[in-house]
């Protein structure tokens, strides 16, 4: 299920939100923790967690390349589970899905787990590059990829203030994926295969997990900043936003039945 903001204004009721001058403002309304977590397990453990515990387990009680051959099964039952449940394959994955296949063959043709595991984190290092000169062009990549998942009322992001969080945004996870690339280059140079594939996953983890609860608290202080209070509730709908600055309302939202 997708989820969606919603800032929605009515005349002055029951409670208003302040700015950090004491104005009144307005309420945004977010999907709730909860339903974050829900949409997006199903995409990790597909993703991310299966592959990786399938991966070890193969390579404890097979062997390197029954791991690979592991990983790569994997990938493409998640795309014949989408076919057989008649859900769109995104083209993406499709994308995902050759390069993961040709980087499975080079790796088995020449049994080396470092030419396996250093693709995925030069492409780490690239993405935190994009986010970085995309920053600094004043475009910003991850403002693209926070409406993908969770679109914004068009009305709410022609504010600059919005638009400069984003900038600041994409700094952060220009650092948060560099480091991570950094991290796993190191473990990848200096651990053994089997401590490796667990530390690289704990490691990404833990700064992924890191960068997005300081994301969400910055975002927070950034909209109270402005006049903006963010609430965190049901999935919603989206609904057209008010100018934000105009007069004092009171944010309605209404939980999809």
């Amino acid at each position: 299920m997708t989820s969606f903001v919603r800032l929605r204004a009515e005349e002055v009721g029951e409670t208003e939100a302040e700015d950090g001058e004491g104005h009144a403002g307005h309420v945004l309304h977010l999907p709730s923790p909860r339903a974050f977590a829900r949409h997006a397990l199903p995409s990790l453990i597909e993703s991310t967690l299966g592959p990786a515990a399938l991966f070890y387990v193969v390579l404890v009680t097979v062997g390197f390349r029954g791991a690979l051959i592991a990983a790569l099964g994997w990938s493409f039952l998640a795309a014949v589970r989408r076919v057989i449940s008649r859900q769109r394959v995104p083209g993406m994955l499709l994308l995902g899905l050759l390069l993961v296949s040709i980087r499975t063959a080079i790796a088995y043709a020449t049994g080396s787990a470092f030419v396996y595991f250093v693709q995925p984190t030069a492409a780490t290092f690239m993405v935190a590059v994009v986010f970085l000169v995309t920053a600094i062009a004043g475009r910003p990549f991850v403002q693209r990829l926070a409406h993908d998942f969770c679109p914004f009322d068009p009305e709410l992001m022609k504010h600059d203030f919005l638009r400069r969080f984003f900038l600041r945004i994409s700094l952060l996870w220009a650092a948060v994926l560099a480091t991570n690339a950094g991290f796993v280059m190191f473990l990848l140079l200096r651990t053994s295969l089997r401590a490796f594939v667990i530390e690289r996953a704990v490691v990404s983890s833990v700064l992924t997990v890191g960068g997005v609860v300081l994301s969400v608290v910055w975002f927070v202080r950034w909209m109270r900043k402005h006049g903006i209070a963010v609430r965190f509730s049901g999935a919603l709908h989206v609904a057209p936003a008010p100018a934000v600055g105009h007069t004092a309302s009171k944010a309605v939202a209404r939980p999809i039945a």
